[in-house]
């Protein structure tokens, strides 16, 4: 059995705690809607904590989100500047200063267009694109049997990938068809 390096146990972790968390808010989201209270459109998740704990609850939610924007904010910088110092042998040296501008244009980005919600709807709209083509790149790859070493992957797993990315691609061009033009007006 190989041996695990040590940042796996914590990266375990955190994928735990954040599904944790998304079954937590989402059984809190059913409760106040099972209970025919309206959420905002503005804001529905805000509005969920302002019903279940009135401002406290607002507030709350304010810092909640704050975490989850500067860890997500941290990490896709990071990931983003593993892939972008591969595209030059110089920038690999310049990691900490590619992540900082990151981070610094992130969050020119955000203060400038502000809109939480519609931001996050047009990058989940994004992300549903992007998604899609890198599953479909895999998904073409697992079929080259000189690049797995002689693996075959199964037709029938090929196939269910190829459903998902497609429906994943329909979502993804649904909402910034339907839902991003609504929000950026």
């Amino acid at each position: 059995m190989p041996v695990l390096p040590d940042h796996q146990p914590s990266a375990g972790l955190g994928i735990g705690v954040a599904t944790l968390m998304r079954i937590v808010l989402f059984l809190a989201a059913l409760g106040i809607v099972s209970q025919g209270l309206a959420l905002d459109p503005a804001n529905p998740p805000a509005s969920v904590f302002r019903h279940a704990a009135g401002q406290v609850g607002y507030r709350l939610f304010g810092a909640v989100m704050w975490a989850a924007a500067m860890s997500s904010i941290v990490g896709s910088a990071y990931t983003s500047v593993t892939f972008i110092r591969t595209l030059r042998p110089t920038w690999e040296r310049h990691t900490a200063a590619l992540i900082i501008g990151f981070i610094a244009v992130s969050t020119l980005v955000f203060l400038s267009v502000g809109r939480p919600v519609a931001v996050l709807i047009l990058v989940g709209a994004l992300n549903g694109l992007i998604l899609p083509v890198a599953l479909g790149a895999m998904l073409v790859a697992s079929r080259r049997r000189s690049l797995l070493n002689g693996y075959a992957h199964p037709r029938t797993l090929t196939f269910a990938g190829a459903v998902v990315a497609l429906a994943m691609a329909a979502l993804g061009l649904y909402t910034l068809v339907t839902q991003v033009p609504a929000l950026v007006r």
